[in-house]
C-alpha cells in the first residue's frame, strides 16, 4: 500500500469514525431532548392542574361565601318580617283584650280568679289587686266575692294580682304577664303543614 492509499484509508476511516460519533452524539442529544421535553410537559401539566384546582377551589370558596352571605341576608329579612308580624299580631291581641275587658264575661273572669285566689289563700292574709282600668268594677267584685279589693297603683292590663302575705307568694293573673309570656314563647311555624 502506498502512502497515498494509506492516507486515503486513514481519511475514510477517520471520517467514518467521526460520522459514527456524530450520529451517536445526535442520537444521544435527541434522547436527552425527548426526556427534557417529556419532563417539561409533565411539569407544565402538573402546574396547570394545580392552577386549575386552585382556581376551582377559589371559585367554590367564593361561591360558598356569597351563598352564605345571601342566606344570612334572607334569614335577617325573614326574622325582621316575623318580628313585624309578631308586633302587629300582639297589637291586635291587646286591642281584643281591651274590647274583652268591657264585657260581662270579663267581670265573671275576675270573680272566678278572685275566688280561686281565696281558695289558694285559705285562711291566710291576702291582698287582692285589680287594674286601675277596672276601678269601676271594684264594688261589684267585692260584693260578688266578699273580699276586700285594692286598686293597684300600676296598670297591668287587666286581670288580677294577689299577695299571700303569710307565705310571701305573688299570684299574677294579670293580662300583662300572660301577654308577655305568650309573646316570649311565640314562634312562627311555617311550611305547608303549619299553614
Amino acid at each position: 500500500m502506498t502512502t497515498e492509499e494509506k492516507l486515503k484509508y486513514f481519511e475514510e476511516s477517520s471520517l467514518e469514525e467521526a460520522r459514527k460519533q456524530a450520529s451517536a452524539m445526535i442520537e444521544e442529544y435527541k434522547v436527552n431532548l425527548d426526556k427534557v421535553e417529556k419532563e417539561h410537559k409533565a411539569t407544565t401539566l402538573r402546574q396547570s392542574d394545580l392552577q386549575l384546582k386552585t382556581e376551582s377551589d377559589n371559585l367554590k370558596r367564593n361561591n360558598n361565601m356569597a351563598l352564605s352571605k345571601e342566606q344570612l341576608q334572607i334569614k335577617r329579612k325573614i326574622t325582621q318580617k316575623q318580628n313585624e308580624l309578631k308586633e302587629k299580631l300582639f297589637v291586635e291581641v291587646k286591642q281584643q283584650l281591651e274590647d274583652y275587658m268591657t264585657t260581662s264575661t270579663y267581670q265573671q273572669l275576675l270573680i272566678k280568679q278572685i275566688k280561686n285566689i281565696q281558695k289558694e289563700a285559705g285562711s291566710g292574709k291576702l291582698i287582692l289587686y285589680i287594674d286601675p282600668a277596672d276601678s269601676d268594677k271594684r264594688s261589684s267584685l267585692q260584693a260578688a266575692t266578699g273580699a276586700p279589693i285594692t286598686v293597684s297603683e300600676y296598670s297591668f292590663m287587666g286581670g288580677t294580682r294577689a299577695v299571700l302575705q303569710d307565705r310571701n307568694i305573688l299570684i299574677d293573673n294579670s293580662f300583662a304577664s300572660k301577654l308577655e309570656k305568650l309573646k316570649a314563647d311565640f314562634s312562627f311555624n311555617g311550611g305547608a303543614t303549619n299553614a
